[in-house]
């Protein structure tokens, strides 16, 4: 058993956890963060994804011990109260989600994959950029689509604050 320190979505978190725990689990057994969700089990799907120092991980491979000290962000932790991330609005705007399982993965992943681009992107980087994301849904065009829409948007509000 080990004792991690996080900053969770802005908030301290210490847990006393086994040495094999990942992060997925820390997330949704121990803080009941539901949103991360496990899809496959073997780091395929992308649907855990949340960010850890500020990049895009799959939280289903990571030993919350390896990241001791580390501040993570969930899909929970990207909205400010009831104003939606850009993200997330763009999604919903653009009906880039159908039953929703992969969509918070997605979401934490399209955020990286616009701030590494500074929201300079095409179809073609957004659809390889999102290859270790699977949706058996949608069939990806909404999702691109967001993800587009999205980084105008958030060019607009970095530009703003």
């Amino acid at each position: 058993m080990s004792t991690v320190k996080l900053t969770v979505n802005g908030k301290s978190v210490s847990a006393t956890v086994e040495d094999r725990t990942l992060l997925v689990h820390l997330l949704r057994e121990n803080l009941n963060l539901t949103g991360t969700h496990v899809g496959c089990d073997t780091s395929q799907c992308g649907a855990c994804i949340v960010h850890i120092d500020g990049k895009a991980v799959k939280s289903c491979t990571t030993l919350v011990g390896q990241i001791d000290g580390a501040n993570v962000t969930t899909i929970e932790g990207i909205a400010k109260g009831d104003q939606l991330h850009p993200m997330q609005a763009a999604f919903r705007d653009n009906h880039g989600l159908q039953c929703g399982y992969c969509t918070p993965g997605m979401i934490m992943s399209a955020i990286d994959i616009v701030n590494r681009h500074a929201g300079d992107l095409d179809e073609e980087t957004v659809r390889h950029e999102l290859e270790g994301n699977i949706c058996r849904c949608t069939g990806y065009h909404n999702i691109v689509k967001s993800v587009l829409d999205a980084a105008g948007r958030m060019k607009v509000a970095h530009a703003a604050e």
